[in-house]
């Protein structure tokens, strides 16, 4: 396997931090060994919520996750460092996408969730 050196100042990386996925480009390692990674594009928009009590809307603190911003620097853990090959996109047409796409997948649930209460109400009736 190929070695690649995230250390590299302006090494290009696909990183995850928290919930979000980025593109980004490598600044340097901190002594933790973590590695700080100036933000590109927004691969994956943060989860939404309490995320030690995930799908429950009626928690104490239902948290709201912004996505990193453009040129921000994070220190991301090592393990969710790779390096990336491709084109880079456009930061605010990234953040649209990763957060339309986020948006998309939850309302399939809330369409999975009416469906499971039309099921189950069917089935209360033949109880």
């Amino acid at each position: 396997m190929e070695q690649w050196d995230a250390a590299t100042a302006g090494t290009l990386v696909r990183a995850s931090y928290k919930t979000g996925e980025y593109i980004g480009e490598t600044v340097e390692v901190s002594p933790s060994g973590k590695i700080a990674v100036k933000i590109l594009a927004v691969v994956k928009h943060p989860t939404q919520g309490d995320l030690h009590n995930p799908m429950e809307a009626d928690v104490a603190f239902f948290h709201q996750r912004r996505a990193l911003a453009y040129q921000e620097i994070a220190l991301m853990p090592a393990h969710t460092v790779k390096p990336y090959t491709g084109t880079v996109p456009e930061y605010r047409d990234s953040l649209l996408t990763a957060l339309e796409a986020q948006r998309e997948e939850l309302q399939g649930t809330v369409r999975w969730a009416q469906r499971c209460l039309q099921e189950l109400e069917a089935l209360a009736r033949e109880y």
